[in-house]
C-alpha cells in the first residue's frame, strides 16, 4: 500500500504546489481522492496512467478539488479505457460530471467517437464509461479487499450555510487492518473525529500556521473553513492517530 501526495496546495495558483488531491495505491487499484488543479499531470510525473485510476472520491465541490476531474476523466478514456470508471462524492457530483461530459465537452467527445468509428478504433462512449454516485455518510465503496467510509464535515456550515446546499465528505479507507482517513477541507467536527479514530495515517487539511493567524479573516477561516496549526495536532491526539500527514497548505 502507497500513499501519494499529488497535490498539496490551495485555491491560489503556486507552481510549487498543485490542487488538491491524493492517491491510495492497494496493489493493482489506484483510488484518487479529489482532482484539483495539475493533478493528471503529476499523475505523470508519479508514473501512473490516468487510465488505471479507479475510483475518484470527491470530497466537495470547490474548484481547487475538482479543476482537474474532467482532465483525469478524458484522459483515462483517449489512452484508451474501456471498463467502467467510478466517480463518487457528495450531492451535486452527478450534475457536475453530467454537466462536463454533456454540454461542456460534447464537442470534444463527439469528435473522437467519429474519428475512432471512421478508424475503427476500439472506443467506447464515455459517458457509457463513467459511473457516478451521490453518496452520504456511511460505507460508499466495498470491493471485498477495501472499504471506503464517509462523513459528513464542516467547511463553511457554521457561516450559515446549510448542508443540503454545500455537502462535503471526509474519507476513510479500510484495508489488511489498516485505516486510512483523507479528512478532506474541514475543521474540527464529530464527523472528522469518527472518521480519524485509530488511523493509521491522518491526512489532515491544514491552511495556516499559526504565525500566519494574524487577522480578523485568517481567524474566521481557521474557526469555521479550514483547520490550521493549532487544532491539527489536537485533532490527532484525540483520536489515537499514529501519524498525521499535513496538506492543503
Amino acid at each position: 500500500m502507497k500513499i501519494t501526495l499529488l497535490g498539496t496546495g490551495g485555491p491560489k495558483p503556486d507552481p510549487n504546489r498543485q490542487g488538491s488531491g491524493v492517491l491510495l495505491n492497494i496493489e493493482r487499484d489506484y483510488l484518487l481522492f479529489d482532482a484539483g488543479r495539475g493533478i493528471s499531470t503529476q499523475l505523470g510525473r508519479a508514473g501512473i496512467t490516468p487510465q488505471v485510476v479507479n475510483p475518484i472520491f470527491i470530497t466537495h465541490h470547490h474548484f481547487d478539488h475538482i479543476g482537474n476531474l474532467a482532465d483525469v476523466i478524458l484522459s483515462a478514456w483517449n489512452n484508451g479505457r474501456t471498463e467502467s470508471l467510478h466517480v463518487i462524492g457528495p450531492a451535486g457530483t452527478a450534475d457536475i460530471v453530467s454537466a462536463l461530459l454533456g454540454q461542456v465537452y460534447a464537442g470534444d467527445i463527439k469528435f473522437r467517437l467519429t474519428e475512432a468509428a471512421l478508424s475503427e478504433a476500439k472506443l467506447v462512449d464515455i459517458r457509457e464509461m463513467v459511473k457516478v454516485r451521490d453518496v452520504e455518510p456511511g460505507l460508499v465503496y466495498d470491493n471485498k479487499t477495501w472499504q471506503v467510509y464517509a462523513e459528513f464535515v464542516q467547511h463553511g456550515h457554521g457561516l450559515g450555510i446549510a448542508r443540503d446546499e454545500w455537502s462535503c465528505l471526509g474519507y476513510r479507507v479500510e484495508v489488511e487492518g489498516k485505516v486510512i482517513t483523507i479528512s478532506g477541507d474541514t475543521v474540527d467536527c464529530a464527523g472528522l473525529d469518527r472518521l480519524a479514530q485509530g488511523a493509521d495515517v491522518l491526512i489532515q487539511c491544514c491552511y495556516l500556521a499559526k504565525a500566519e493567524m494574524t487577522n480578523p479573516d485568517s481567524e474566521l477561516i481557521a474557526k469555521h473553513i479550514l483547520a490550521c496549526s493549532p487544532q491539527v495536532g489536537k485533532i490527532a491526539a484525540r483520536a489515537g492517530v499514529k501519524k498525521l500527514v499535513l496538506t492543503h497548505f
